[in-house]
């Protein structure tokens, strides 16, 4: 197969972006036949189709391939401009990084404020689960992520961060209702907090305390942020796993109580990222490394 025409590139990562093909010729100055012509002759040249022709437009997963090396061939480019002090080196450079909420509330969001001011960096962050994050590297939706995944990304390197502790705690109140027996018997039954519908967390504990027999309670709360997470379990609406770090405040206070001494749960959590020679993302590997050696256990 002979090189990929860029401009061909290009457009299919509009087209990605804009979610049409009149959207994308919008925003590249073109008619929708060129946008139409430029992803058919991209789609001859590969061999694949490269688009789902849905509303939005969805790539493939060979698209992703395609959509993935758009973004970075965008990044080096503007990298190059700046180096060279070109035209369009002063605009700020964009770093898209997905980051699961419990880090985003404890330790993550003190990276930005470290990162030199100098490098005129814009983060744009994307909430989504350890487990989950991995998919949007593989996308290019972003061009870094902590993960649970120490298996790269291909395309991607990954480096260990460390390991978040959870600790399972209750509300004083619910502990003295309904905490009196066996923790694997009482455990199963009773009223539990969960982020959100694809959160097995809660009951992944309770099948390993049970050696398989049981999940978490149906009777369940799906709090969908970290903050409120952990107050709902405050005001007692049920059990939960809660990070270290929100749970000694409140476990000092006496507004929680753990209830389990003993089966803390560790998350490994990694940093994985595009293999590019890009100084603004090195700087911002260096420093989320930097901080999470303080914040995560090693």
């Amino acid at each position: 197969m002979n090189d990929l025409p860029l401009d061909q590139v290009r457009t299919l990562l509009a087209v990605v972006d804009e979610g049409t093909f009149d959207a994308a010729a919008a925003a590249l100055h073109v008619t929708p036949s060129a946008i139409s012509q430029r992803v058919k002759a991209l789609e001859q040249r590969t061999g694949r189709v490269l688009l789902l022709r849905t509303k939005p437009v969805r790539p493939t997963e060979s698209g992703e391939v395609l959509v993935r090396l758009a973004r970075q061939v965008a990044r080096l480019e503007r990298d190059a401009y700046a180096e060279l002090g070109l035209s369009g080196a002063g605009e700020p450079t964009r770093i898209s990084v997905a980051v699961n909420a419990d880090s985003l509330a404890t330790w993550f969001l003190p990276v930005l404020t470290r990162v030199p001011e100098e490098l005129r960096l814009c983060f744009e962050l994307r909430r989504e689960d350890e487990d989950h994050t991995a998919a949007l590297l593989r996308e290019g939706v972003v061009m870094a992520a902590v993960t649970s995944s120490p298996d790269p990304v291909p395309g991607c390197s990954v480096r260990s961060l460390g390991r978040m502790r959870y600790i399972l705690v209750a509300a004083p109140d619910f502990a003295a209702r309904h905490l009196g027996g066996p923790l694997e018997q009482v455990l199963p039954d009773l009223p539990v907090v969960a982020f959100d519908r694809r959160d097995d967390f809660q009951d992944g504990f309770v099948r390993r305390l049970t050696r398989g027999r049981s999940s978490a309670s149906a009777l369940r709360h799906y709090v969908p942020t970290s903050e409120g997470f952990v107050e709902a379990v405050a005001a007692g609406l049920g059990w939960g796993l809660v990070p270290e770090a929100q749970a000694d405040p409140l476990l000092r206070t006496g507004r929680l109580v753990g209830f389990a001494p003993g089966r803390t749960v560790d998350v490994p959590l990694y940093w994985q990222q595009w293999k590019l020679d890009s100084p603004a993302l090195a700087q911002v590997a260096r420093t989320v490394t930097a901080t999470a050696g303080e914040a995560l256990r090693a």
